[in-house]
């Protein structure tokens, strides 16, 4: 009986990491070490900026609705206090969202938080 080889599965193996490379620069995508060691270095970045990705945003939504909130005569963090004893529930990206596109909606949110601040106070 012949010997078995292993080259069906590490040709395989192989191609997969020089898919994976397809686009990068020079011997990133040609020869399979600096290939694999290519591809490893971005699956890490990717991951990781998978969960930067989502403190980016939130901090932009930050960014946005305080400049809002100060251009109506508060700063963020007594505003988002006022949300809480308001009882309105809206999460930040809303927020930056109505703040950025329909301002009149947002200044009566801040006038709903500024009242619900004078009557805790």
């Amino acid at each position: 009986m012949p010997r078995a080889t292993a080259s069906p599965s590490s040709r395989n193996r192989r191609r997969k990491v020089l898919k994976l490379a397809k686009g990068y620069r020079g011997s990133r995508h040609r020869l399979l070490k600096t290939a694999k060691q290519a591809v490893d270095h971005s699956a890490k970045y990717a991951y990781r900026d998978r969960k930067v990705r989502k403190r980016d945003f939130r901090r932009l939504w930050i960014v946005r609705i305080n400049a809002a909130t100060r251009a109506n005569g508060i700063t963020y963090s007594r505003f988002m206090q006022g949300l809480k004893l308001a009882n309105i529930d809206v999460n930040r990206k809303m927020l930056a969202d109505i703040a950025a596109t329909d301002e009149a909606r947002f200044t009566q949110l801040v006038e709903i938080v500024k009242s619900k601040l004078e009557a805790a106070a």
